[in-house]
């Protein structure tokens, strides 16, 4: 398979890995969208969100879980931060590979600019 996260979850490239376990590994973004960018990937190749099936419902639960702990070793917890998926190319996917954005280290004012957001 020719996929860069699945490359990266196999240790076949090199990334700045901040995370893992049996099912998933968590990295550095090559291109930060924020002072702090994550990408948290399930070793399982997945597509995209479209893609899910019954099957993922707890592989998808502990996702979420993965982010709770990646967020508490960054340091981010308490003060806030952003999860997102991107789902096909019209909606920001780059990688085939199912992944979650975890965001943070800036300061949100209290009125967002939602055009401004990353």
């Amino acid at each position: 398979m020719d996929c860069i996260f699945c490359k990266i979850a196999n240790k076949e490239m090199d990334s700045e890995i901040v995370y893992e376990d049996d099912n998933f590994i968590a990295f550095k973004d090559i291109s930060p969208r924020a002072p702090i960018h994550v990408l948290i990937v399930p070793k399982k190749h997945i597509v995209s969100v479209n893609h899910l099936k019954e099957e993922h419902k707890e592989l998808i639960g502990s996702m979420f879980l993965v982010a709770q702990k990646v967020v508490e070793q960054l340091g981010i917890r308490d003060k806030g931060y952003k999860l997102a998926f991107n789902v096909g190319k019209d909606g920001g996917q780059i990688v085939d590979h199912l992944h979650l954005h975890v965001l943070g280290g800036w300061k949100m004012k209290q009125e967002m600019d939602v055009q401004k957001m990353p």
